[in-house]
């Protein structure tokens, strides 16, 4: 299966999540995964192994002009995840430096100092959401 069961929820749930990471913070696509928890129907292996990928399609499919910020999800290496040099990859560098994200010499970042620890316990338990996995 490429899509989450219920992509319309899955989605929402991402891009909310999205938002609430402040800004010069970055989170994993990994790490959104952690907190969304398996659906009804979802086996939840499958859904430790694929909602990663299913988190980055949702990012993949933000709807233009909600002021979502796509740009602060990157891979868990700390890299952003666009080929190297496409124009997405440099507005996506472009984006994160302007709040102050510095990547080293090999395009990433330290996690220690831009990783976001997510949001707090009220958010989490009002949507009904796990606590991220810590980046270490």
């Amino acid at each position: 299966m490429f899509n989450p069961p219920n992509p319309k929820k899955f989605f929402a749930t991402v891009w909310n999540i999205v938002e609430q990471i402040p800004e010069g913070k970055v989170s994993t696509y990994g790490q959104i995964a952690t907190m969304i928890p398996a659906s009804d129907g979802t086996d939840p292996d499958q859904m430790k192994r694929l909602a990663p990928r299913w988190v980055g399609t949702a990012m993949r499919k933000t709807p233009k002009g909600q002021n979502i910020p796509w740009h602060r999800v990157i891979n868990s290496q700390g890299k952003v995840s666009f080929p190297e040099g496409s124009p997405q990859a440099e507005e996506q560098y472009r984006l994160l430096e302007m709040e102050g994200v510095e990547f080293d010499n090999k395009g990433k970042v330290d996690f220690d100092i831009v990783g976001w620890e997510g949001p707090n316990y009220e958010y989490l338990e009002s949507n009904d959401l796990f606590p991220p996995k810590p980046f270490t």
